[in-house]
């Protein structure tokens, strides 16, 4: 289950750790929104480390659509919902800053990417209700939309379009960021996993290998990884698939995304020279499904649904790759970009990106790389980081806190009333997961290429008990969106330690 884009990539040659070393900025996250940072902030002549917890691109950027586009689904509306007109050009603006800065970028590179116009479409009625309320949020925010349909084989409702947006390979784009980084004097670090951060003066940062210290830090991991703040709380941890498939009849060349659920997102890509068994061939990628982290019953499951699907309406269609991306949605659809409370303002964060991190990321390093630097941000910038909380943000927040403290309880539940997991209990059939508990203790069993892990089922964020993902073999929190490999060590998500394993006499 590797990406179309890291399946044709070779590694990035890590840089030494220096223990004790001391940087300007320390940034944690080898994403997009870690990278840009570090780029912009080094062109201003600061001196610049990243650390990554397992290698650049390894996340969120590494599994996305590639899709860089200003029509973002229903986002639009959705933040009119939520706040101001204000808010909501805002948010467009500073999204169209990180696109133009981007493409710029790519030009420049010479990167490849394809123009393309986006659609937002519908197939029900209720969805063309939606629709329409897309329409008019991008219209005051100064978006030029029309409603041409596309050339979908199949019937829609309703459709907004909007033109020359465009799309690429995320992975060549952070080869070339983490190239101009190093020429600039920066460090990018991998296999670093950051544990804990001081705010002190200078701010310590330690990792698997050591400290280093920094004047400020930045977190560009998705979700932060330090609780101050209670980020966890205020985000929504979101796990969508992704697919790509050969098919033998045209394929619409336009971006597209549905108002209606379950989500169907499609775009054209063109298979990578190293993918040698696809001989350059144009592919179709679909991709939906999505769901809270850790809160499907069968992630394999969904994933069967979404490659019939895709056979059902292009026939013929052979699938090649299939991956998975996590993203956060904050409650009122913006993301949360600056300084981190009780940071003494030598720690920032970037998250809740809502899926839409290509523009959103650029958006964030183009206002924290001015912020790491004490250079003047942009106007769009400073109306983000000082909206207005309302009723209907504090209404979707409970909902998100409802729902963690439901599964907690649930789950902790089946622990406990599952099945006797002893050290001697035959062990779960290949790539198959099985919560029950040892004692009074939840354990996590599962069995994957030949070998048995015996786990703690708590979390080692905060203490939810973890799901087997059926799909990509991994244990995953149904709290927070912490993930982990079928041996405990960390994927993704605020937990900073391994799943612990159970001795034969625990």
């Amino acid at each position: 289950m590797t990406s179309l884009w890291l399946d044709a990539t070779a590694p990035i040659p890590t840089d030494p750790f220096e223990d004790d070393g001391q940087y300007d900025v320390v940034i944690v996250g080898a994403g997009i929104t870690g990278l840009a940072t570090a780029l912009m902030t080094a062109r201003r002549g600061a001196r610049v480390a990243v650390l990554e917890a397992r290698t650049v691109g390894a996340v969120t950027t590494g599994n996305t659509t590639g899709k860089l586009s200003l029509l973002q689904g229903t986002v639009l509306s959705q933040i009119k919902r939520h706040a101001s007109d204000r808010v909501l050009s805002a948010y467009v603006d500073g999204n169209t800053d990180g696109q133009g800065w981007l493409l710029d970028y790519l030009q420049d590179r010479g990167v490849p990417y394809d123009v393309r116009d986006a659609f937002t479409y519908a197939t029900t009625d209720d969805g063309a209700r939606a629709i329409r309320a897309e329409a008019e949020a991008a219209l005051i925010a100064g978006l030029p939309v029309d409603d041409e349909p596309g050339d979908l084989p199949f019937t829609v409702t309703a459709s907004v379009r909007l033109a020359d947006q465009a799309q690429f390979d995320p992975v060549a784009v952070l080869r070339a960021m983490a190239e101009d980084v190093r020429a600039l004097g920066g460090v990018i670090v991998e296999g670093e996993r950051v544990t804990d951060v001081s705010a002190s003066d200078p701010a310590v940062v330690t990792s698997t290998s050591g400290r280093t210290r920094a004047g400020r830090v930045l977190l560009a991991t998705g979700t932060p990884i330090l609780d101050r703040g209670l980020y966890f709380a205020k985000l929504e941890p979101l796990r969508s698939y992704l697919t790509a498939f050969t098919v033998p009849g045209d394929i619409p060349a336009g971006m597209y995304l549905s108002a209606d659920a379950p989500t169907r997102s499609l775009r054209t890509a063109t298979a990578p020279a190293a993918v040698a068994a696809l001989d350059g061939r144009e592919l179709l990628l679909v991709g939906g499904n999505g769901h809270p982290a850790g809160r499907a019953d069968s992630p394999a499951e969904l994933l069967a649904d979404l490659t019939l699907w895709a056979q059902e309406h292009f026939p013929g269609a052979e699938r090649t790759h299939w991956w998975a991306a996590q993203d956060y949605r904050s409650a009122n659809q913006v993301p949360f970009v600056g300084w981190l409370p009780r940071g003494r303002g030598r720690l920032y964060l970037a998250t809740g990106y809502n899926k839409w991190g290509l523009t959103n990321a650029i958006a964030a390093a183009i206002s924290l790389s001015a912020s790491l630097t004490d250079d003047e941000e942009p106007e769009w910038a400073r109306v983000l980081h000082h909206r207005v909380t309302h009723p209907v943000d504090l209404a979707t927040g409970a909902g998100f806190n409802a729902a963690v403290g439901k599964e907690a309880a649930t789950h902790w539940a089946a622990a406990e009333t599952g099945p006797s997991l002893g050290a001697h209990t035959t062990p779960p059939p290949e790539r198959t997961g099985v919560v029950g508990h040892r004692g009074a203790a939840p354990v996590a069993v599962s069995t994957v290429d030949g070998r048995t892990c015996a786990l703690s089922a708590v979390c080692t964020h905060l203490g939810g008990v973890v799901r087997w993902n059926d799909a990509e073999l991994s244990w995953d929190c149904p709290l927070h969106g912490s993930r982990f490999a079928a041996d405990g060590t960390n994927l993704e998500g605020p937990a900073t330690k391994p799943l612990a394993p159970i001795d034969e006499d625990d």
